[in-house]
């Protein structure tokens, strides 16, 4: 028997020009210039990273020893998982001898890499989250990478990184892969954000959408309401103000770049606030807040801790945590009108 398989009408011609990530940054900058060169160079290699992390995810049931833990803590004193580790490694193995960056910090690290052979020419620091939501690894569940670019400011010859303890301001570029039904990356460098899908066929990152705004309010909230009664009042005062106004759907999934991207397109905010036992909260500052108030703000929304814009956090260490209210700017500011208010 025949099969007549429909043609997709992508598939049946091009009709448009297809822009690759390495192009579109060109053409933000609006310069081929050393600087530009380097930038889409370093763009080009966390593409490469997303590309090799969602291969492997892609086949991690089918092969022997991805899944699962590997018995060791990281310096967050979280168990790490087997992607934890690959992740990891692919970050640092793909800019290895590439010139570009001189130092990587992540969260799997207690110290940042340095990479010798690369530091008197690359100027270049980057910060990575290589999983995002690594819980979700042997569901199957959406994961994500997240990233932060800067520049490096001295010479930090006792490699100390200190120059990295400053506001998120002095990103110069930030961004996210979502690993889900298809890969996408996502990127800000202080000119709108665009996001990117990975084409399997053709092995590039092409533009899908460019300058993403953020609604000025949804209908979204995206909180771990299992920890309700570890939260301040005034937190639990809004989620209870959600409960009881019509309007509000609730949508977590455990990976804070899958809800982050679900808020970025529909509007709503995502919670990840302290405790009362640890009111600094969970998410680390410098590569997973930072990064993505970086991105929400360029998109038009806000990031804040309830007091402070996320991006004028100035950290004190390099692994500093800090609680993140983010997403539309209207439903930011209800959550932080509890808050000021003291409920």
């Amino acid at each position: 028997m025949t099969i007549d398989l429909p043609i997709d009408s992508a598939d049946a011609g091009l009709d448009r020009d297809c822009t690759t990530l390495s192009r579109h940054v060109f053409q933000q900058l609006q310069s081929f210039s050393p600087d530009a060169q380097d930038l889409s160079a370093i763009m080009n290699r966390i593409a490469l990273a997303g590309k090799l992390v969602a291969r492997r995810m892609s086949r991690a049931g089918l092969m022997e020893g991805v899944l699962g833990f590997t018995g060791e803590v990281n310096v967050q004193g979280e168990t790490v998982k087997k992607m934890d580790v690959y992740a990891n490694d692919v970050f640092i193995s793909v800019f290895k001898q590439s010139g570009l960056v001189c130092r990587l910090a992540s969260e799997e690290m207690e110290d940042p890499y340095y990479i010798p052979e690369n530091c008197p020419i690359g100027r270049y620091t980057l910060l990575y989250d290589p999983i995002d939501g690594s819980s979700n690894t042997d569901t199957n569940l959406s994961l994500g990478s997240i990233f932060a670019i800067r520049q490096q400011q001295g010479e930090d010859k006792d490699h100390k990184a200190t120059d990295l303890l400053t506001a998120g301001r002095g990103q110069i570029a930030a961004g996210y892969i979502l690993y889900g039904p298809s890969t996408m990356l996502v990127y800000t460098i202080g000119n709108g954000v665009h996001s990117f899908t990975l084409d399997p066929s053709l092995g590039e990152f092409i533009l899908t959408e460019e300058n993403m705004q953020i609604p000025n309010h949804g209908s979204v909230y995206s909180v771990n309401e299992g920890n309700f009664w570890q939260w301040d009042e005034s937190i639990r005062e809004y989620i209870r103000y959600v409960h009881k106004t019509e309007g509000y759907t609730a949508r977590y999934s455990g990976a804070m770049v899958s809800d982050i991207h679900r808020v970025l397109i529909q509007g709503g905010v995502f919670l990840y606030p302290g405790t009362l036992q640890k009111p600094e909260g969970k998410l680390r500052l410098l590569y997973e807040s930072a990064p993505l108030a970086y991105i929400i703000e360029q998109a038009g929304g806000r990031a804040t801790t309830g007091h402070i814009d996320i991006l004028d956090v100035v950290p004190t260490k390099l692994h500093e945590r800090t609680p993140l209210i983010i997403g539309s700017k209207q439903d930011v500011a209800k959550v932080e009108s509890f808050i000021q208010n003291g409920y």
